[in-house]
């Protein structure tokens, strides 16, 4: 046949360089950004402002302040942690709403010894029922911070600090450098600082200006791929048209391995749980799940319900798989195009986000305070759930080629891991569901060409 007149070595190389390109576009689609970027906040930051108010004989009084931008990332227990590097040998004499977390080498100075000599201290917000006299205004959270949607009274952290041996105009102070953010862990990528425009503050009653002697930012922003080595989340996909449960990618955030790692996981019903919760020498921040196929300490499921004439109906349970962890003020961002028209949604707050103009298809779901707000550890209460109602557009509905399903999801601000496309809950008529990836299929169609090439 003409088709087959090509050289057997040609058609090969032609059709190796196709596997190449295949094989690069799969690992492109899978590859993480370690860009501190997300698509669904694009301008969400934390920025610290340090605003000098008042200078003193050998230095200067200022007021730092941490304010969340993020609209659904947030800082929880235990709290965040702010470092820096003097620029030249500063030290700190006091503080209020916050200290540091060491006090450093002061042998040199006599008498009076300053709060902290270290050339790059390291602050933590002090804890609720501090004393009024070393309080200032939004301090003393424990280090939580809030997301700016979800609680925007409660997203920003201020310490007051007095610095000596530095410099007293705006001429002769010299910026601090190398800015870290720990929130409690890795994750943030803070600036260089940037003198800008004075702060300007209202007095009490609302008649007079007054304005900082000099201010300079700095600028944090997060990446989930330096926050940490595995993902967090992952979603598990049902629907009633179909008895198939696709459950979370096994292995998705670890593999069980007790061989090498004993005590990676532990199962609900071990007699050792309660020891290996709280036992000596185990850390409260050192996450422990339970066993799993997919070891993820959060699973979000998203379970297509009911159809209705101009309706359909989604069910959500997120569950926490976490044997130490408590989230406080959790919540879930959803994509998905029938957004635009959700009608209902139940014991849960919704908030619409559009990063995008004219694009409303991302909403922001958490708990009513006091009443699901807080997802507890791993056990029988350690889940929540809701059921949200949409309207349908007949224009874009269909329970086809799995638009029913979230397009990705997000807890607590870290992207989940979704379920390959092809696992998806098929309808009944739909035909035999694609039991191989794309990849698969690919080669699967390349050997069978080489095959029939090499015998042609």
């Amino acid at each position: 046949m003409e088709t087959l007149s090509l050289s057997a070595s040609g058609s090969i190389t032609k059709l190796s360089s196709f596997a190449v390109l295949l094989v690069v576009l799969f690992f492109c689609s899978s590859f993480t950004s370690t860009e501190a970027y997300d698509a669904l906040d694009p301008t969400g930051n934390i920025t610290i402002k340090w605003d000098v108010i008042s200078w003193t004989p050998d230095g200067y009084v200022a007021t730092v302040t941490m304010y969340n931008f993020q609209q659904y990332r947030h800082i929880q227990a235990p709290g965040w942690t702010l470092g820096w590097t003097w620029a030249k040998k500063e030290v700190i004499w006091s503080m209020m709403g916050g200290q540091t977390t060491e006090q450093g080498d002061c042998s040199r100075y006599k008498g009076n010894v300053p709060h902290c000599c270290k050339k790059d201290p390291t602050v933590v917000d002090l804890l609720p029922g501090t004393p009024y006299n070393q309080q200032i205004a939004n301090c003393c959270k424990g280090g939580v911070l809030n997301s700016w949607i979800q609680d925007p009274g409660n997203a920003a952290s201020s310490f007051q600090v007095s610095v000596g041996a530095a410099g007293t105009t705006n001429k002769t102070v010299k910026l601090p450098k190398n800015f870290t953010l720990r929130a409690p862990g890795p994750g943030y990528t803070c600036g260089p600082a940037k003198i800008v425009r004075p702060s300007k503050y209202l007095t009490a009653d609302k008649r007079r200006v007054t304005q900082a002697l000099m201010t300079w930012n700095v600028t944090c922003t997060y990446s989930q791929f330096l926050a940490q080595k595995t993902p967090t989340c992952c979603v598990s996909l049902s629907s009633f048209y179909n008895d198939t449960i696709v459950n979370c990618p096994t292995c998705t955030c670890g593999c069980q391995n007790n061989l090498t790692e004993p005590g990676s996981c532990v199962n609900p019903d071990s007699p050792y749980l309660a020891s290996a919760i709280s036992g000596p020498g185990k850390s409260s921040n050192a996450p422990l799940v339970q066993c799993t196929s997919h070891m993820c300490p959060i699973r979000v499921h998203w379970h297509v319900k009911l159809n209705y004439k101009e309706y359909w109906r989604v069910k959500i349970t997120i569950t926490n798989f976490n044997y130490r962890m408590n989230y406080t003020l959790w919540n879930l961002v959803v994509q998905h195009p029938n957004f635009d028209n959700l009608t209902t949604l139940f014991s849960f707050n919704y908030k619409s986000l559009t990063p995008y103009a004219g694009l409303n298809d991302t909403a922001m779901l958490w708990g009513v305070k006091f009443y699901n707000d807080l997802l507890t550890q791993a056990g029988p209460y350690g889940n929540v759930q809701s059921e949200l109602l949409f309207r349908k557009d007949q224009s874009t509905f269909t329970f086809e080629k799995g638009w029913a399903f979230p397009r990705r999801i997000y807890f607590n601000g870290d992207n989940c891991v979704m379920p390959p496309p092809d696992a998806y809950p098929w309808l009944p008529n739909a035909g035999s569901r694609p039991i191989s990836s794309l990849l698969h299929s690919a080669f699967t169609i390349l050997s069978s060409l080489v095959f029939l090439l090499a015998f042609a």
